[in-house]
């Protein structure tokens, strides 16, 4: 298996707190700016996806913290799709540093809402497919 697609990031000063720690909501930006550079990467814009008339949605989001983060630490941040047979795809996600100390891990659940009918796509699978100029960013 190949490894997952990733993107690097720097921690700032202003994303940390009080203790110096990375501020916990910014786990969740890190995980969502993954997530949308493997889209980018995968030739799928926003305005593609507004254009086919749906929009990815977060049903649920698990942060679980290893070690912390603080400011100038350099890190990775993974992006992993695994599909099942219904309405809704799992993304696993790894915040690792550089010397491979894993930082969090963040596993969602998220679909396709299909943005006319309000309601979440069929097979999401054959959207991200259709929309993408590499579907095996997906695992597709």
């Amino acid at each position: 298996m190949s490894e997952p697609f990733s993107v690097p990031v720097t921690v700032r000063g202003y994303e940390t707190d009080v203790l110096g720690h990375l501020n916990q909501s910014v786990y969740l930006n890190y995980a969502e700016h993954a997530r949308w550079s493997l889209l980018q990467a995968a030739g799928i814009s926003q305005a593609g996806l507004i254009a086919k008339g749906v929009g990815p949605v977060a049903l649920e989001t698990t942060l679980r913290f290893q070690r912390e983060l603080l400011a100038g630490d350099e890190v990775e941040v993974t992006c992993g799709f695994q599909w099942g047979d219904g309405k809704t795809f799992r993304i696993q996600q790894t915040i690792r540093k550089t010397d491979g100390t894993v930082a969090a891990e963040i596993t969602a659940v998220g679909g396709l809402l299909d943005l006319r009918e309000r309601r979440l796509v069929a097979d999401p699978r054959d959207c991200f497919k259709e929309l993408a100029a590499d579907p095996s960013l997906f695992g597709l």
